[in-house]
């Protein structure tokens, strides 16, 4: 927790300070410039300091059968994250700002993203979100503001089939979350 509360407050600092801040990128595919607003990047806390709290363990109390430290994973996850999407969504409804809502839904999808890729290879939960959001930054339009449909994050924050998407890649990382083993 020590390293999550923080985290949790940078991330709604910046949803309601800078929910509409954003960069024209280069396209790699396109002519045009992309579009990155800084609501796609700050999950990326939410995700960080999530995985570095996952990654920490300590064998002796861990390998006790008395403790059911996957369910603490999972309601560290569960918890950390809700907290996040709601908050991006209460600023997002408060400031009037779509991508403060984006930043909620998106804080679902790279987690899920986060904790699916932790399952396959501990050290990949980091990398995993944040190659997605680049590679998304770079290739994800089709031309400018027009995203490709795999592209999830960059949808409109009220698109109901990109939402339902990011929940189910959350859901299915609380599952494999509960069939993952720590490395000592």
């Amino acid at each position: 927790m020590t390293v999550i509360l923080p985290g949790f407050a940078a991330f709604t600092a910046l949803a309601a300070l800078a929910h509409s801040e954003s960069v024209a990128l280069p396209g790699l595919v396109t002519m045009g410039g992309n579009l990155l607003f800084l609501m796609h990047v700050t999950p990326l806390i939410v995700t960080g300091t999530l995985a570095h709290s996952l990654a920490q363990r300590l064998a002796e109390a861990e390998d006790l059968a008395a403790r059911a430290i996957q369910r603490y994973d999972v309601s560290l996850a569960l918890l950390s994250v809700t907290a996040s999407a709601g908050a991006a969504w209460v600023i997002g409804r408060l400031a009037h700002s779509p991508a403060a809502t984006e930043a909620g839904r998106n804080t679902l999808f790279l987690a899920g993203l986060m904790l699916l890729a932790g399952a396959v290879h501990p050290q990949a939960a980091t990398a995993a979100p944040v190659a997605w959001v680049f590679v998304v930054a770079f290739v994800g339009y089709r031309d400018f503001r027009r995203p490709w449909p795999w592209a999830v994050t960059l949808h409109p924050a009220g698109h109901l089939p990109t939402f339902f998407l990011c929940l189910a890649v959350f859901v299915g990382g609380l599952a494999a979350l509960t069939r993952t083993r720590r490395p000592a």
